[in-house]
């Protein structure tokens, strides 16, 4: 019910082949949106839930001991899956989270002496609640860099509150199922790199990068190149949701929030000061002339 931005930041990671990181309160169906899209791709599912007592060999699995064959057989982890929720990411130690770090950038598994390829294709969806902080662990930077896009999941208003109550306050409803399949997705994220991107699109997307970096007084590390690639990554998806065969200024503008704010750093002075970082982003990303 309404939050068409959180349903466009995931399709947008999936055509444009990343992994997404929703944050918001609890009972705002995050959850419910990654389960609803792996049902409408008809992909293989796992769930994860994190918690403090995680360990890796939980998500990407271990080497187990057969004492009949007196050899070691692989187990594989629900990692091994097309779409991978990972709920309440930030409950789990930096460790634990590190298990993700191979598997979302190279698309494998290495256990022990064996790497496994994951399927395709495969995404990573990860949820976290910013309210509750007691028993929560910071996400490692190189684990956020690794996330195509961050949405974040706000409160429904009054009218989108009353259809949710109508949709879900009777019998249990069902996921619509196979509304694609898996071969759609592949094909999708194949046309969408074909997208033609002009070199001042380009340009202005590297702009918007370096312009996190430019000395801000409140930033303390900006975006890395890799943001530069998901700038123009999510352009492609979006410019491939509206039927165009070009990437528009706009596009890139449109999903700058999404493919920044978890790349940048803040320092002491935005919660000292009371700041808000999503008005400290919007001020850098309208500060860059677009061509």
């Amino acid at each position: 019910m309404g939050q068409r931005h959180v349903l466009e930041a995931l399709v947008y990671a999936l055509i444009g082949d990343g992994h997404v990181l929703l944050e918001g309160p609890p009972g705002l169906a995050k959850t419910l949106a990654c389960r609803a899209l792996a049902a409408a791709v008809a992909g293989n599912f796992k769930r994860v839930q994190f918690t403090p007592d995680l360990l890796p060999s939980d998500i990407v699995g271990t080497r187990v001991f057969d004492q009949k064959t007196g050899e070691f057989t692989t187990v594989l982890g629900p990692i091994f899956a097309h779409v991978v929720l990972a709920d309440e990411i930030n409950r789990a130690p930096a460790k634990v989270q590190s298990a993700l770090l191979e598997c979302m950038q190279e698309g494998q598994v290495t256990i022990g002496p064996e790497t496994h390829r994951l399927p395709e294709p495969f995404i990573v969806m990860a949820t976290m609640n910013p309210l509750d902080a007691e028993g929560t662990y910071a996400l490692p930077l190189a684990q956020m860099d690794r996330f195509l896009l961050k949405e974040l999941v706000g409160y429904p208003d009054m009218e989108e509150e009353l259809r949710i109550l109508e949709r879900f306050g009777g019998e249990p409803r069902t996921l619509q199922r196979a509304v694609i399949s898996l071969e759609h997705v592949v094909q999708w994220r194949h046309e969408a790199r074909q997208i033609y991107v002009d070199g001042r699109v380009a340009r202005y997307a590297a702009l918007l990068v370096r312009a996190t970096r430019a000395g801000n007084p409140y930033f303390e590390r900006g975006a890395s190149p890799r943001a530069t690639l998901a700038l123009i990554a999510l352009a492609r998806a979006r410019a491939f949701c509206e039927g165009r065969s070009y990437v528009l200024p706009d596009d890139v503008k449109a999903v700058a929030p999404a493919a920044l704010r978890h790349r940048i750093a803040l320092n002491y002075r935005v919660s000292t000061e009371g700041l808000d970082p999503e008005r400290l982003i919007a001020d850098v990303i309208s500060g860059v002339p677009v061509p």
